[in-house]
C-alpha cells in the first residue's frame, strides 16, 4: 500500500518522499485515514513503529483544510511527557510541513529552560503546540497560550505521562480545551489508570494495535551476565574494552548513580557524560548530540532516556541497574537494534537482584543463561534462595508509589 493511497495531499505526499518513507507501516497505515476521516483514536504500537508521523501528517492536512486566521489560534495540541520527545515530535512537524503552502507555525514547550522565550515565541499565536504538561499550565497561567480553540489532541506515550506523575496536570488540561474537539491516545501499555482516561476522553475511537510480528521483531541480542554489584562499572570498562564498542547506552536507577559511573569511566579515559532530568536542557541537548555524533563512547542515563531518543545505530545497551518494571526492560533495550539494525541488550544481574531478574523474565517470557565473564565471577551468593531476596531497584512496579518513586515523578516533572 503506497502513501499516495491514504488521503494524503500532494505537498504532503512529496515531504513523505523526501523523508525517505517508501511505504507506510501499519500504525500509519491504519491511523491516517481514520484521523482524516475526524475519528478518534486509541493506538498502541512498539518503539520505532512510526507512530508520530501516524498523527503529524493527517494534522498537518487537517490544518492546511481549515481557516488560517491572524493571530493564530491553536488547533492542535500535542502533549508528551519528556523534554526530548516534545523536541523529535516538533522536529518531524517541521520536516514533514516545510513544502506545504500555508506553513503552520510550531510552538515546542518544555520545562527545564527558561519559560520568558517560549513566551515570546507565542505572541501572535501558533497553529500546533507540543508540550510537557508542566510548562504548558505555566503558560496558560500566564496566559501566553490558549487553548479553547485547540480541535484536535493528542497524548503521546499516555502510560508514561502517568508514570511520570502528571494525571493532575492533564485533568488541568482538559478542563482548558473545548468539549468538542478529536482525540489521539497513544500509549505503549495500558495499565488502569490509562484505561479510564482513554473511555472518559474518546467518543467511539478506533482501536488500532499494531502487534510485531516475529519476523518484524527488531534485532536484538539478549544476554544476563551475573556479576558482583561492586565489580560492575570494572566488567562495563573491560566489556566495552575488549569488543571495540564505539557508543554504549548505559542505564542506572538513580541520577546519582549516573554521575558516580560515568565520573569513573571518564577517569579511565572512556569518554563519558551523565543523562538524567536534573540536568539543564542545554547540557541534556549536548550529551544527546555528542552521542549522535560520537564524539562520547558512554552515556549514562536515567529511564528518562528510556523512550523519545532516537539515536541510528547504536550497537549496545546496557542495563548496569535493572529496570524497576518489566515493561521498562522493554522500552530500555529498545533503544538499539532500531531501523533494521542488529542490537546487543546486556543486563548486570548480582545476587540481590537475581529475584527481581527472575519476575523480568517471567514477565517478558524470556528465558537467558546466566553467564559469567572471566575474572568477574561472582563471589557474593544469593543466600535466601533465588527468588526470595528483594532487588535493590525496588522490585515489580505495583500500584501505589514507593518514597523512591514519589522522588523521580518530582523531579521528572521538570521534564
Amino acid at each position: 500500500m503506497p502513501f499516495s493511497s491514504l488521503g494524503l495531499s500532494p505537498a504532503l505526499l512529496r515531504a513523505v518522499g523526501l523523508r525517505g518513507y517508501l511505504v507506510p507501516t501499519p500504525i500509519q497505515a491504519a491511523t491516517i485515514p481514520a484521523v482524516l476521516q475526524g475519528r478518534d483514536v486509541l493506538g498502541s504500537a512498539q518503539t520505532g513503529s512510526g507512530k508520530t508521523a501516524a498523527f503529524v501528517l493527517p494534522l498537518l492536512q487537517q490544518l492546511q483544510q481549515g481557516p488560517h486566521e491572524k493571530p493564530r489560534k491553536v488547533r492542535g495540541l500535542v502533549l508528551v511527557p519528556t523534554r526530548e520527545l516534545a523536541a523529535q515530535v516538533g522536529e518531524e512537524i517541521r520536516v514533514l510541513s516545510q513544502h506545504l503552502p500555508h506553513a503552520p507555525k510550531v510552538a515546542v514547550v518544555f520545562g527545564g529552560v527558561s519559560i520568558n522565550p517560549q513566551m515570546m515565541n507565542l505572541r501572535g499565536g501558533a497553529d500546533i503546540v507540543v508540550a510537557t504538561p508542566g510548562r504548558l499550565l505555566d503558560l496558560a497561567d500566564n496566559n501566553a497560550v490558549r487553548l479553547s480553540g485547540v480541535s484536535a489532541l493528542v497524548l503521546d506515550e499516555a502510560d508514561r505521562l502517568f508514570d511520570l506523575g502528571f494525571a493532575e496536570e492533564l485533568g488541568r488540561i482538559l478542563a482548558l480545551l473545548p468539549a468538542q474537539r478529536q482525540n489521539l491516545f497513544f500509549s505503549a501499555t495500558f495499565p488502569p489508570a490509562v484505561q479510564a482516561l482513554a473511555q472518559t476522553l474518546l467518543r467511539e475511537p478506533v482501536r488500532i494495535e499494531v502487534v510485531s510480528e516475529p519476523e518484524q521483531a527488531p534485532d536484538i541480542v539478549q544476554r544476563a551476565i551475573a556479576v558482583d554489584a561492586s565489580r560492575r562499572t570494572q566488567l562495563l570498562r573491560h566489556l566495552i574494552a575488549q569488543n571495540g564498542w564505539r557508543r554504549v547506552l548505559v542505564f542506572v536507577a538513580t541520577k546519582h548513580a549516573a554521575e558516580i559511573v560515568a565520573d569513573k569511566l571518564r577517569k579511565v579515559r572512556i569518554y563519558a557524560e551523565p543523562f538524567h532530568g536534573e540536568l539543564s536542557q542545554g547540557k541534556r541537548t549536548q550529551v544527546l548530540a555528542d552521542f549522535k555524533a560520537s564524539r562520547l563512547k558512554v552515556v549514562v542515563a536515567t529511564d528518562v532516556a528510556a523512550r523519545g531518543i532516537d539515536i541510528a545505530q547504536l550497537p549496545v545497551v546496557v542495563n548496569y541497574d535493572l529496570p524497576r518494571s518489566a515493561v521498562d526492560y522493554i522500552h530500555r533495550i529498545g533503544r538499539t537494534g532500531r531501523a533494521g539494525e542488529s542490537g546487543l541488550a546486556l543486563s548486570f544481574v548480582s545476587a540481590d537482584t537475581r529475584a527481581h531478574w527472575r519476575l523480568i523474565e517471567k514477565r517478558q517470557q524470556l528465558k537467558l543463561a546466566l553467564e559469567q565473564v572471566a575474572g568477574f565471577e561472582p563471589q557474593q551468593a544469593v543466600t535466601t534462595g533465588e527468588d526470595a531476596s528483594p532487588p535493590s531497584t525496588g522490585g515489580i512496579k505495583g500500584k501505589r508509589p514507593s518514597k523512591k518513586d514519589k522522588l523521580r515523578a518530582a523531579a521528572s516533572r521538570e521534564a
